[in-house]
Parts: structure tokens; C-alpha cells; sequence
């Protein structure tokens, strides 16, 4: 089979199985006595790195259309601490915390977009702004404190439990992670936004000539990011079972590092959510992988780097599309 002769995006899924292949292998190689073939290894994989897919999917859509999110790990621990505060402190039922967590998230993205879109300050330092931001916000709302409540309420368990598939266990992170993949894939393949958010992406002058509200667009893209890392630091929260306004540091990189490392290419205008979800499984398989076999924290860091690095080479290594 002639690589070069499938199109593009065949080619780009191609590339992100590849790697996650490799990872695979390398895991059965280093299987830490087996550990690497028990379901549960993979059940864990899954269930921690759920959330963090999501991060990944709001930052595919923002990438896409020419933008970068810093500010993600913060909205986290800033969700993170309005949907603990309303459950731990106030009893708030979850059918009202969720929702407020998740605005509170879509709010800072809002905000983020318009400065980059109305005001034209570049995503780097727009995004940078917002995680100081919402990072002091966390902190002031939480009182430099973390929030938790013992017993934990019923809600916290509940968003912690798997279901038992054929003997698998299938967390609620994974399954919220994969019905905001479908919900990211249908907006950019099923409809005429996610044709604009290409366009955009690909030619931001050629779309505002061809009368794309580009502004909107841009807009709408840093608000469902975060709106997703609102809906993370809500599953970040039930997981740790506390709101931490110092959670969430780092968060941003994990999540452009699944983007790159699954073939979206940081220029814009290419790559998709089948991607993201590939690199999203190659990072955490990866991690999961060195986590198994005792490598230090350092290590495991200039690895994950190196990894990252050599996807950043492949994507410029690739054919472009004619």
C-alpha cells in the first residue's frame, strides 16, 4: 500500500495509530511481569486519563481554528472549586452544581476568545492572562484552602463508579470522555460550524473575505474548551474528592500534548477529534507503561518530552496536502 497515495486524513489516522502501536509494543516488551496484560492495567489506563481526554478534545477545536489554551489547567481547579464548594459546603444537588461548574468553565473561555478575537491580543498571552486569572480566582474563592467534606457526599461517589462491561470495568470519567468526543466529531464533521472552524483555521483572511463571522467562530471555540475544562475539574474534584485551587498545574500540556502527539498540527486548519482520542490513548498507555515499571517521575518527563518532540518532527516529515 502506497502511503502517500491515501488521502490526507487517512493518512493522519494512519500516523496516530502507528504510535499508539509502538506504545503497545514497547508495554509488552516491558511488561512488568505481566502486569501490562491484566485488564485492570488497562480499565486504570482508561479511567485516568478520561478527564484529561476531555481537556483534549476543547483543545483540538481551539488548535484547529489557529489558537492555543493555556489557561485549562487553571479553569480545573477554579470549576473544581465552585463544584466542591456548592456540593461539600452547600449540599447543592449535582443537577445544579455540574451545570454551574461547567458555565463557570465556558465563561473564562468566552472571555479568552474575545480578547483574542475582539481586542486581537495573541492566544498565548490572552490564555496566560486567564490561567493567573482563574488560578488567583480558585484561590481566593477556596480561601487558600482545599474543599472537602467527610463522608463524602453520595454525588462524589457516584461520579467515581464503573460499570462492569463483559468483566471490564468502564468508568463514568471514560464514558463522559467519549460522549464529548462524539459531541466534538459531530460539531466538526457534521456541521456547517465545524466547515467555518476549518476555514478559519486553514486561512483566517480568505474565510473573513469569503464573510465567515471569524470573530464568532474563534469565540465559540475557546468557550466549548472551556466549558470542557469545566466539566474536567468536575471529575478532577470527584476524583480527589476535594476542590484544590492549587490542582490542575500542568493540565494544559498534558492536553496539547495529546493533540500533537495524535497529528493535529499546531498551525491550524487540519486534524480532527479521532486523532485527539488516538494521542489521548498513546500519551496514557505511555504513562501507564512507566508508571508499571517504577520509572522515576524525572524520567518519565524527559521521555513524555522526547515523545512529544519526535511527533512535533513526524507531523513536518509528513506530505503535505496538494
Amino acid at each position: 500500500m502506497n502511503v502517500r497515495s491515501l488521502p490526507t486524513a487517512q493518512r493522519d489516522v494512519l500516523f496516530a495509530l502507528l504510535g499508539l502501536l509502538i506504545v503497545a509494543i514497547v508495554g509488552c516488551i516491558f511488561n512488568a511481569d505481566g502486569v501490562f496484560f491484566r485488564a485492570g492495567t488497562h480499565a486504570d489506563t482508561l479511567w485516568q486519563n478520561g478527564a484529561y481526554g476531555i481537556l483534549a478534545c476543547g483543545m483540538t477545536v481551539v488548535i484547529i481554528v489557529g489558537g492555543i489554551d493555556l489557561a485549562v489547567g487553571s479553569v480545573v481547579a477554579l470549576s473544581g472549586v465552585v463544584f466542591a464548594t456548592l456540593v461539600m459546603k452547600h449540599g447543592v444537588a449535582g443537577a445544579w452544581a455540574i451545570p454551574a461548574a461547567v458555565v463557570v468553565g465556558g465563561l473564562t473561555g468566552v472571555v479568552s476568545g474575545w480578547l483574542v478575537a475582539f481586542i486581537r491580543v495573541q492566544p498565548f498571552i490572552a490564555t496566560l492572562a486567564m490561567m493567573a486569572f482563574a488560578r488567583g480566582l480558585a484561590k481566593h474563592l477556596a480561601g487558600g484552602q482545599v474543599i472537602t467534606r467527610y463522608p463524602y457526599p453520595d454525588l462524589v461517589e457516584a461520579l467515581n463508579t464503573s460499570f462492569d462491561l463483559a468483566g471490564f470495568k468502564l468508568s463514568i470519567h471514560v464514558v463522559v470522555f467519549l460522549a464529548c468526543a462524539l459531541l466534538t466529531l459531530f460539531l466538526l464533521r457534521a456541521t456547517t460550524h465545524g466547515v467555518h472552524v476549518y476555514a478559519v483555521g486553514d486561512n483566517e483572511t480568505a474565510a473573513r473575505y469569503a464573510g465567515l463571522p471569524v470573530r464568532r467562530i474563534k469565540v465559540a471555540a475557546y468557550a466549548l474548551c472551556g466549558a470542557f475544562a469545566g466539566l474536567a475539574g468536575v471529575l478532577f474534584c470527584a476524583l480527589e474528592r476535594q476542590g484544590n485551587p492549587d490542582g490542575g498545574v500542568g493540565f494544559e500540556l498534558t492536553a496539547i500534548a495529546m493533540v500533537v502527539v495524535g497529528g493535529t498540527p499546531l498551525s491550524g486548519g487540519r486534524g480532527g477529534i479521532v486523532l485527539t482520542v488516538l494521542g489521548t490513548l498513546t500519551i496514557g498507555y505511555l504513562r501507564k507503561i512507566l508508571d508499571i515499571n517504577a520509572v522515576e517521575t524525572a524520567m518519565q518527563l524527559m521521555i513524555t518530552g522526547g515523545i512529544i518532540i519526535l511527533a512535533v518532527l513526524a507531523q513536518g516529515l509528513r506530505p503535505r496536502p496538494a
